[in-house]
């Protein structure tokens, strides 16, 4: 019976730590994604409005379309970049969830 309480509290200290580690990375990874996001628009915005004053005489309509069609494109890419590194991304507790299947074939036998 000690045994089995002994295997159960180190399982769940191994739970919390899995759990802190993954809720630093997550809150890491959303700050880095949000910062990047920011600062890509405001660039991508700049740089559309200097295109656009550069042809408004000549091709104003013809840059706008284009520069549309770049930022849905490349939205479209970001999200496709996203949803691939989300499923990729290993799963939650999975060390804690291996070691309580050795412990019940241990346990087991």
């Amino acid at each position: 019976m000690h045994d089995g309480l002994e295997l159960l509290r180190v399982r769940l200290e191994l739970l919390g730590l899995e759990a802190a580690h993954h809720a630093r990375q997550v809150a890491h990874m959303a700050a880095l994604a949000l910062v990047v996001a920011f600062l890509a628009c405001l660039g991508l915005a700049f740089v559309a409005m200097l295109l656009t004053v550069m042809f408004w005489d000549t091709h104003r309509t013809l840059v706008l379309t284009l520069l549309s069609a770049t930022f849905i494109t490349l939205a479209g890419v970001g999200f496709w970049l996203l949803h691939r590194k989300m499923q990729e991304t290993r799963r939650w507790f999975e060390a804690t969830l291996q070691e309580l299947g050795r412990d019940v074939e241990r346990l087991k036998s």
